[in-house]
């Protein structure tokens, strides 16, 4: 097997990948909440958070200086470093380390009226 015709294979695997995750971000930010239950909510919240932090971390890797030998498997490379900033911001998110999830959630109780206080 050509070693390019490989490389552009996992590239193409690689953006659909990254188009993916995008799309059902968006597709569930989309959503109406209104009656929404709190684990919905909160699961919507702990996805934008982790959403966040991805892309907080890949600009932090963009500032790392790259090297001059561009190997045939750097996208491979990608691909896995991408998946490893995917884990490490789920896992952050999950740890309550930013309290993004649990202020945004707090927001939408109030922007939608779900929250005791309103419901009394």
């Amino acid at each position: 097997m050509d070693i390019g015709n490989m490389s552009s294979a996992y590239k193409d695997i690689y953006a659909s990948a990254s188009g993916a995750n995008a799309s059902k971000l968006e597709g569930q930010l989309k959503t109406d909440y209104s009656k929404a239950t709190d684990e919905e909510l909160m699961d919507a919240c702990k996805q934008f958070e982790a959403y966040f932090l991805e892309q907080v971390f890949k600009g932090m890797m963009k500032t790392i200086p790259k090297s001059d030998n561009d190997s045939s498997n750097s996208t491979m490379l990608d691909f896995f470093k991408d998946e490893m900033i995917q884990e490490i911001a789920a896992d952050s998110t999950e740890q309550n380390s930013l309290g993004i999830a649990q202020m945004l959630y707090e927001q939408m109780k109030r922007n939608y009226g779900l929250d005791a206080d309103s419901l009394e």
